[in-house]
């Protein structure tokens, strides 16, 4: 990567010889294979490579950022000719700036995050083959909408005015199956099983993300509408990753230096149960998020965003945190076509000391649920109503399948509710064990 990081350097000293007072480059080079297999035949091969290269300029409090896939020497004085010209023109930002020096990241550790082995098509095929005959031999599927496995690399280089340089690349793979199971005339349903990893060895078996993809297919079969209630609500955890998805954009920096977050008045207060911990670890080996330092190369760490139920921070970048008079918690994220902003890295909801099966056990009537839909979920006042499937329980059982049913509460009083099983499993980059959450409405019929 050396010689990316000496281009990207001539990049900014360009910028800074145009007029420049500050400036930073990124460059991204991808690679990605996918392929696609149904019903036993190929649908898709596909594979695509990428170089893009972004370049921001500041011109005091005016900043603008231009991008380009060209990087011969005539683009290049180009695109800084560009950019100088625009930073001239657009209006000032107060809060605009890169990174001050001490907060820079010097140490960066090795946290495994690139694969260095390709794998062939024809392996990934074979995973797709694997995974939907193992789906197709479930007893109950009828159809299938196939396997799909793919591989990707990214190789990231960013080098700014204020010394920060460095490179890394980050990798990886991942296997799903989706199938149908019943018959039209007496219902249908699917349903759909994936594994994702940065490394190929660390994902699932394909015969059992296809198993499992048919055994949830075929335990909806014969789902039925409950009538509307109010009961607990348990959380599947891949359902359960949402909800610590929604905190994630309530605490974003961005968003509460805006005014348009349901807890941007929370910081330092409780807002979960005590107990509760929510931790966001960029440094997590082989994480689906982790990184050595974030978008403007601020060092960053681990850190419990919520601890004991209490909110501790906000997810900041520079600019974000000029806006609040704070510092930026390093969770800067960017591409090549625009600035920074905040985002979280590794994150995930620590689990509690009892088992699902427990969990579960003293609800007379409840809902497990296994699959939402819609996009209801209000940022600014926390309401909270999504489309939901799953089972219904009955003295602390799953009795039987639902669906076409709404779930709808308010996530304020839902954090606080919300209580964690102790099954979590590091899967997604965002990631939960089984939740409860009491008190919900469950309308139906």
């Amino acid at each position: 990567m050396s010689d990316t990081l000496a281009l990207l350097e001539g990049l900014v000293a360009k910028a800074k010889s145009a007029g420049a007072h500050a400036a930073d480059a990124v460059l991204i080079d991808s690679v990605s294979v996918s392929v696609g297999w149904r019903l036993g035949k190929l649908e898709r091969l596909e594979r695509s490579e990428s170089g893009d290269l972004g370049l921001r300029v500041l011109l005091g409090k005016r900043q603008a950022m231009v991008s380009s896939s060209d990087r011969t020497a005539s683009a290049l004085d180009e695109l800084v000719e560009r950019a100088v010209a625009m930073a001239r023109t657009v209006p000032e930002d107060p809060h605009a700036g890169l990174a001050d020096p001490s907060e820079l990241a010097t140490k960066f550790p090795d946290l495994d995050t690139c694969d260095s082995h390709e794998p062939a098509a024809d392996h990934l095929l074979d995973m797709c083959k694997r995974a939907e005959d193992s789906a197709r031999a479930v007893d109950g599927v009828t159809n299938s909408e196939g396997a799909d496995a793919g591989w990707g690399r990214s190789a990231v280089a960013f080098v700014a005015s204020n010394g920060f340089a460095h490179s890394y690349a980050v990798t990886s793979g991942s296997l799903s199956a989706s199938v149908l199971a019943g018959e039209g005339s007496s219902g249908m349903e699917r349903d759909y099983d994936y594994t994702s990893a940065v490394h190929m060895s660390d994902l699932r078996a394909p015969e059992d993300v296809g198993h499992e993809a048919g055994k949830r297919a075929v335990r909806r079969l014969g789902s039925r509408k409950v009538k509307t209630c109010q009961v607990p609500v348990i959380y599947d955890p891949r359902v359960a990753r949402g909800l610590v998805g929604s905190l994630a954009g309530a605490i974003n920096g961005a968003g509460v230096a805006r005014g348009t977050s349901f807890l941007k008045d929370k910081l330092g207060q409780q807002i979960c149960a005590p107990g509760i911990r929510i931790i966001d670890d960029p440094h997590r080996l082989r994480g689906m998020r982790s990184r050595p330092c974030d978008g403007e190369g601020v060092e960053t760490k681990r850190m419990a965003v919520v601890d004991d139920g209490r909110l501790t921070t906000w997810l900041l970048d520079c600019r974000s945190a000029r806006q609040l008079g704070m510092k930026t918690t390093g969770h800067a994220s960017r591409g090549t076509a625009s600035p920074p902003s905040p985002s979280a890295s590794n994150l995930y909801l620590e689990p509690g000391p009892i088992t699902v099966a427990e969990m579960i056990g003293d609800i007379v009537s409840g809902f497990y649920v296994t699959d939402l839909f819609g996009q209801g979920v209000n940022m600014v006042t926390g309401d909270y109503s999504r489309g939901a499937a799953g089972f219904w329980i009955e003295n602390g059982e799953i009795a039987y399948p639902v669906s076409e049913v709404t779930i709808a509460g308010n996530l304020k009083d839902m954090l606080l509710n919300l209580s964690p099983a102790n099954d979590l499993v590091f899967r997604y980059g965002v990631d939960s064990p089984t939740l409860r959450v009491d008190g919900l409405t469950v309308a139906g019929r």
